[in-house]
């Protein structure tokens, strides 16, 4: 994708729009462009096919995920323009659930919808193309972590395994539900939470897995990331679905791609590893914040997951699981 997006770096080179505060230069979660001192426009956009059966639980789960690009970078969403792709055989009902899920997850959100498109596809996709506010001041960059900070994760792991043994019919139900309550969580709580413990940088977990989010954080900060696997929080049933072999084809993508820079103590099994380069589909966010402002992030959080999973030392992008 590097190489794909390089011509679009030279003719749109951040330079030319100093306006653009974040741009094609380096990955983020969402661009962000200043419209004047206190304000700038934060957008992003997503969307990807069917992950669970409920047509309304898909939609909340694909506009949360959506919605969370605007919070990793510590926006509040404004509105939000639908984006569908359907088989004519399904447009009646089943899409009228799918965007009802979608906008009661905007309206949850503060924002509305605004407008949409739709296509004629084989395979139904639904997202969101979303549009917030914040103050440029105030924007968070995946590259601030800073050494000795603590790294919080606000959703427990396990999505990408849950929705795949789902699909493969090895899924129970009420691992089902509790995944489905997790992956249309909004991450608005934990952004603010973010906001107030001034943390230094963040991301959402999502398509990369925890490690490759991790690695593109510490990459631009130049420093290392380490995890405590024991510290790491799994939704219910995740190992042994795994054990059953229920990851996604995404996975292999992630250990081509980031396993060059993951370094594993001996004890964490290949299970383990499997699991950690597993994509995850409306993760929480990964948090850098310093050690004397966990506690009062902790005490944002009241009522949501956010669990002290590691640290942040000097170095170059490396991530260390032990």
């Amino acid at each position: 994708m590097a190489q794909v997006l390089q011509p679009l770096r030279e003719i749109f080179s951040t330079a030319d729009y100093p306006d653009l505060l974040i741009g094609l230069d380096k990955a983020d979660d969402a661009a962000v462009y200043r419209l004047n001192d206190k304000q700038a426009i934060v957008t992003s956009t997503d969307f990807f096919p069917p992950v669970v059966d409920d047509p309304y639980d898909f939609g909340a789960i694909a506009a949360a995920n959506a919605l969370s690009d605007i919070y990793a970078m510590g926006g509040e969403v404004l509105f939000a323009i639908n984006l569908v792709a359907f088989p004519d055989n399904l447009v009646g009902e089943v899409l009228r659930e799918v965007l009802r899920g979608g906008a009661e997850k905007v309206a949850e959100a503060g924002g509305v919808i605004a407008g949409g498109h739709s296509v004629n596809d084989k395979e139904p996709k639904y997202g969101l193309a979303v549009t917030g506010i914040i103050d440029p001041a105030q924007v968070m960059k995946k590259g601030g972590a800073r050494d000795g900070d603590q790294l919080i994760l606000t959703k427990s792991l396990g999505t990408g395994v849950i929705t795949t043994a789902l699909k493969q019919e090895k899924a129970r139900d009420e691992d089902v539900k509790t995944a489905v309550i997790s992956m249309s969580t909004l991450n608005r709580q934990a952004a603010h939470a973010a906001a107030h413990a001034n943390a230094h940088s963040m991301t959402d977990i999502t398509g990369f897995g925890l490690l490759g989010h991790a690695h593109e954080m510490a990459e631009q900060a130049q420093a290392d990331f380490h995890f405590d696997l024991n510290k790491l929080p799994w939704l219910p049933s995740t190992v042994e679905y795994a054990q059953a072999g229920a990851f996604p084809g995404g996975m292999g993508n992630n250990l081509h791609f980031f396993a060059p820079v993951v370094r594993f103590g001996n004890s964490v099994s290949q299970l383990y590893q499997d699991m950690l380069f597993t994509p995850e589909t409306s993760g929480g966010l990964l948090v850098a914040v310093a050690p004397e402002m966990v506690e009062l992030f902790m005490e944002k959080m009241a009522g949501q997951t956010a669990v002290v999973i590691g640290h942040v030392t000097s170095g170059s992008g490396l991530i260390v699981v032990k």
